[in-house]
């Protein structure tokens, strides 16, 4: 019989919700996990607001550059283990960056609302299935958050995007890969979780 490996969940889940990709990961291993979290991530949250509101995610404006600001400010504080009293509330925090920045730059460049939501919707599959699977400890292979992008990672591509000019072509590429990618290894997941993942789970918090 073959079985999908389940990747053992760590102690501290907080940092897992970040869905960090590989450069915040970088940036965070340059400080050993020294720095917190929580500040840095409040003060990408206002620049990158600020960025947005003067761009509106323009080509010419100085949104595009959001992405980069905001790695720099909350990607340091991706190896940090997020025990602290508040910490929980930075992947919410970065979750309203992402998401916004997707949708600041697809609504100022005109792109079809369809393309704008089916990205979003790739990302809200994710990030779902993500906080379901701890819920049933069964913990997503690491090559997933590389894969995927990150949300650091998918902020800049959307960013390069802008400035190439080819945001539509971009958006349904991105969202056909984000799709593909989440959906298959969801599914191959989940089919090997009742055997390997959920059911153990549950056998191991009754002993």
């Amino acid at each position: 019989m073959t079985s999908t490996h389940m990747t053992p969940v760590p102690r501290g889940t907080v940092a897992v919700y970040r869905d960090d990709g590989p450069l915040s990961r970088a940036m965070g291993l340059l400080v050993a996990g020294q720095l917190p979290p929580l500040p840095p991530v409040i003060a990408g949250t206002f620049v990158t607001g600020v960025l947005l509101l003067l761009g509106v995610a323009g080509t010419d404006g100085l949104a595009v550059f959001a992405p980069a600001v905001t790695l720099l400010l909350a990607g340091p504080g991706s190896t940090h283990a997020h025990d602290g009293r508040f910490d929980w509330l930075v992947p919410p925090i970065l979750r309203l960056i992402e998401y916004s920045f997707v949708a600041a730059c697809g609504f100022a460049h005109g792109l079809h609302p369809v393309l704008i939501f089916l990205l979003l919707g790739a990302l809200a599959f994710h990030h779902y299935d993500l906080v379901y699977r701890l819920r049933q400890r069964v913990y997503p292979p690491p090559w997933l958050a590389t894969f995927g992008l990150g949300w650091d990672g998918r902020m800049m591509a959307i960013s390069l995007i802008a400035l190439s000019g080819w945001l539509t072509a971009g958006y349904v590429l991105l969202a056909l890969y984000l799709w593909a990618l989440f959906g298959w290894e969801s599914l191959t997941c989940w089919l090997a979780a009742p055997r390997s993942g959920v059911e153990a789970a549950d056998a191991g918090t009754q002993d």
